[in-house]
């Protein structure tokens, strides 16, 4: 049980830490350094309404963090664990969150350096 629950938390808690550590960068780099935010969708909200950014950046991070807690949790569910339907699933989902760490950290490390530059 306590392995389940570990299993599905932490990494969620790790998304929803790197995707708030992007916000922050992101507000902190629109505000103070003069950078642009390239996500087009994003791009003009940020422009015009920072709190809005925020609320919208934060909620759609603790969105996809719970998003992976109850994925987890429902594939954790499955009677047989052995079936290829199950090892498809569960290969998609760490597939599908490595995709989102990576993508964030490239994200983070952008920012930072605009930053320093």
């Amino acid at each position: 049980m306590y392995y389940a629950l570990k299993s599905e938390i932490f990494p969620s808690f790790i998304l929803i830490l790197m995707g708030s550590i992007d916000c922050l960068t992101t507000v902190i780099g629109v505000l103070y350094f003069g950078a642009a935010e390239l996500n087009p969708l994003m791009a003009g909200i940020v422009s015009t309404n920072i709190f809005a950014f925020l609320a919208l950046k934060i909620s759609a991070t603790f969105l996809i963090g719970f998003t992976y807690i109850l994925a987890k949790r429902s594939l954790n569910r499955t009677l047989n664990k052995e079936s290829k339907s199950f090892k498809y699933s569960n290969k998609l989902i760490k597939v599908a969150y490595t995709g989102v760490m990576g993508f964030l950290f490239i994200v983070i490390v952008n920012n930072l350096t605009i930053f320093l530059a």
